[in-house]
């Protein structure tokens, strides 16, 4: 059995870069028929964004519009805007994450989808949420990023390196497009129960304070005590106003930290930089005494510098230097098998080619090869995070630019004619240049 979740609902996708095509894209690989709103001539902006070979899309543009439909279509035009109300009108989602105001002045705002068609979830993506004195500018990944304080908590908290540092990961872009996309999910389950379509109102910025919770957390054990523990500030150095940056603890009471390696060879070289591991000592007596065995540490079990979680939390410096001084000889995989054989929570520090060509992980959700066909042939992304016991998605190309317009038109209803006078007067093809 592999019925799709979505199967039968129809999105209009008049998303385009990461945020939003994140999110499309899923409702795709769920089973959804969308439709891929792009500009004529022009496209989807990462099409051409960091290309590998001037005459294919990117592949920040594969990696996102997988299994979506291309229509071309200039929605300023009266013929595009006749073609997207009937696109509506048949809707089950309509999506769009262009800058605020963008769509009223197009004529397609939440009111006037929703009185097109009362059933269709109306999603949008923007990067504030309607109350911030913010909410008129236009956001970037950066943008949701340092606005949301996860800029500030990130990074190095001594000189010469202490400065708010973002995240390598998407907290701002494909973050929210999740985000999003369990609002619309949310949706859809409503409108069974309402007969009634709603407006799902997404920020970057929410998205990205969703995922600093912690921090907040942090924050108020700050205004209340004036310290936090688990930072490697304590108990020596001076905390302020605010949650300071704090390298690479773990986050929560625990001890955890990041620990040089010696080479493994291969693709673990020193060159990269990524020989490292990630080591976190428990609070718990057992879990400490299973970790200070295979260290061979025992002796910190009767050392009251170290034989209590508070004692370790007033002497890190120690306690870092120590495993440091352990892990110095032994590469990443060696640590990570002798502490992982004791129990002991512990990762090696992956780079994306080590990842990327870890066969394990081609399970058909963690990492996925789409075949694209042509001179592009066979290209990895990241696959749908979540497995279902009854579903596995289908990963399928992406569409060429335009390559679905008559097949969606004629859908419509439209005449081989009138498809023929859209391309014509540029609704769906670019106008021909005037000769100089």
């Amino acid at each position: 059995m592999n019925t799709a979740p979505l199967q039968g609902i129809k999105v209009v996708d008049f998303t385009e870069v990461q945020s939003g095509p994140s999110c499309t894209q899923m409702l795709a690989w769920l089973g959804a028929d969308v439709i891929k709103i792009e500009r004529p001539g022009v496209g989807d902006a990462t099409r051409k964004e960091l290309q590998f070979a001037p005459d294919e899309p990117s592949y920040y543009f594969l990696q996102l519009n997988s299994d979506k439909k291309s229509l071309a279509l200039d929605a300023k035009t009266p013929d595009g805007k006749e073609i997207l109300t009937r696109l509506i009108k048949e809707a089950d989602i309509f999506v769009e994450n262009l800058h605020p105001g963008a769509m009223d002045k197009l004529g397609f705002s939440w009111e006037a989808v929703h009185a097109l068609n009362p059933r269709c979830i109306y999603g949008t993506i923007k990067g504030f949420p309607v109350s911030s004195k913010y909410k008129n500018l236009k956001a970037y990944e950066p943008i949701a990023q340092v606005t949301a304080a996860a800029a500030s908590t990130t990074g190095w908290y001594s000189d010469p390196d202490n400065m708010p540092t973002q995240s390598g990961a998407a907290l701002g872009d494909s973050n929210t497009g999740m985000h999003l996309l369990i609002g619309l999910l949310a949706a859809l389950c409503q409108r069974e129960k309402t007969g009634e379509g709603t407006y799902v109102y997404q920020s970057m910025h929410n998205a990205c304070l969703n995922l600093c919770r912690i921090k907040t957390r942090d924050q108020l054990t700050l205004d209340r005590i004036g310290y936090l523990t688990q930072f490697p500030q304590y108990p020596d150095g001076k905390f302020g106003d605010c949650v300071p940056r704090a390298g690479n603890i773990e986050g929560s009471g625990v001890l955890g930290w990041t620990y040089k390696c010696k080479p493994a060879g291969g693709l673990d070289s020193e060159i990269d930089g990524n020989n490292y591991v990630y080591v976190i000592l428990q609070r718990g007596a057992k879990d400490f005494e299973a970790a200070c065995k295979a260290m061979g540490f025992e002796d910190w079990l009767t050392n009251p510098d170290f034989n209590t979680a508070d004692a370790r939390d007033r002497h890190k410096d120690a306690v870092h230097q120590r495993i440091a001084a352990w892990t110095a000889d032994k590469t990443k995989y060696e640590v990570t098998e002798i502490l992982g054989a004791a129990g002991v929570p512990v990762g090696p520090v992956l780079s994306t080619k080590e990842m990327m060509t870890d066969e394990s992980l081609y399970d058909g959700n963690t990492l996925v090869r789409i075949n694209q066909g042509g001179d592009i042939g066979e290209f990895v992304t990241v696959g749908c995070p979540f497995t279902m016991s009854n579903y596995q998605p289908q990963y399928g190309p992406c569409p060429s630019l335009g390559g679905n317009t008559d097949e969606v038109l004629k859908s419509l209803g439209y005449t081989d004619d009138q498809i023929k006078t859209f391309a014509q007067n540029g609704t769906t093809a670019s106008l021909a240049e005037p000769k100089k």
